[in-house]
């Protein structure tokens, strides 16, 4: 059984999400779950920089990803490096964000943080 004062303490989004959840699934869908929550959270600075955060690096890694399609046998072989790559970042990104952390990846994290201070609601 948990206990009900905790989960009133825990912060929530202005969907009614508590934030690590909210977090977690800006990186769900890549770029697109980070489209939706940047769109819809209005409150949470925590949720709104993993949203930019995973538009970030999933729209540049779909961006490479193509690019890396049209280059015959090195693109290919540099292609199948990445992808197993991107889940593991993806898993990680979501963990972090379940706990709560506001993890920056180097230079992306740098650069979401600025987008959302520019975006203030």
């Amino acid at each position: 059984m948990s206990d009900p004062s905790l989960e009133e303490n825990k912060p929530k989004t202005s969907s009614g999400m508590d934030e690590n959840l909210a977090g977690l699934l800006c990186y769900l869908a890549g770029f697109v779950t980070g489209i939706i929550f940047l769109v819809i959270e209005k409150n949470s600075k925590f949720v709104r920089f993993h949203a930019m955060q995973s538009i970030i690096v999933f729209g540049g890694l779909v961006v490479v990803n193509i690019v890396l399609g049209y280059i015959p046998i090195i693109g290919w072989a540099i292609g199948l490096l990445v992808a197993p790559l991107t889940f593991i970042l993806w898993i990680v990104l979501m963990i972090k964000a379940y706990q709560g952390q506001t993890f920056k990846l180097p230079i992306v994290g740098d650069i979401a943080e600025k987008q959302v201070e520019q975006f203030k609601v």
